[in-house]
């Protein structure tokens, strides 16, 4: 009887042994899967680094116009966005794109990509504050004529000049508009007066002379 009696609590024991070491072992998975849970979390949480770099921007943009076109087809009118973009950075170069498409964000951005192949250099003087001489650009029935000024003048310009100067880096130019007001054409016309310009420099270069003889 006395044997039967120890196997029996020899078995309880070993029941109750199990039974803890399993209680333990779901107790400890619990916790490392609540542990891997929350470190999910705060990586979730933690932005990206890759994405938290700043990203230098190389050009400033500015939307000069947008236009809708209308297209009357078999089914009804259909329509487009032509946008204008200039690009510059405010350190003598500046350019300008036409994009178009079905949607404004999509004719901005086209618009803005041909801006920055088309980057040009203009010869500004006095630190990037003004023009050299004074100049005029023709596009079509449009003209635009552009001066030096002194220090503190400011640019005397309307809205589409005055974006391409302002972004050009130029902070002292008197402009007129004459002719033809269109924005596209007025963007041509002040492009084509600006890199017409010269510095003295370039000048003496292009005849074999010093500066103080071209002067």
């Amino acid at each position: 009887m006395e044997n039967t009696n120890n196997n029996e609590v020899k078995e309880v024991v070993e029941e109750v042994v199990e039974t803890t070491v399993e209680a333990t072992e779901t107790a400890e998975n619990k916790e490392v899967k609540e542990t891997k849970r929350e470190a999910k979390r705060d990586n979730r949480r933690q932005p990206n680094r890759r994405n938290t770099r700043e990203v230098v921007k190389e050009f400033d943009e500015r939307v000069v116009q947008i236009n809708r076109i209308s297209k009357t087809v078999k089914g009804g009118r259909k329509m487009r966005f032509a946008a204008i973009v200039v690009v510059g950075d405010k350190k003598g170069r500046v350019g300008y794109g036409l994009g178009k498409a079905n949607e404004v964000p999509d004719a901005i951005r086209k618009a803005s990509e041909t801006a920055k192949k088309n980057v040009k250099r203009i010869p500004l003087v006095d630190g990037y504050r003004t023009i050299p001489h004074a100049t005029v650009g023709r596009f079509g029935a449009g003209e635009v004529v552009l001066r030096p000024a002194a220090q503190g003048t400011g640019i005397v310009a309307g809205g589409v000049v005055r974006a391409i100067l302002e972004l050009a880096g130029a902070t002292d130019v008197i402009t007129k508009c004459v002719g033809s007001r269109t924005p596209i054409n007025q963007v041509h016309a002040t492009m084509k007066a600006l890199t017409e310009l010269k510095t003295v420099n370039s000048v003496a270069k292009l005849r074999g002379l010093k500066v103080d003889e071209v002067r």
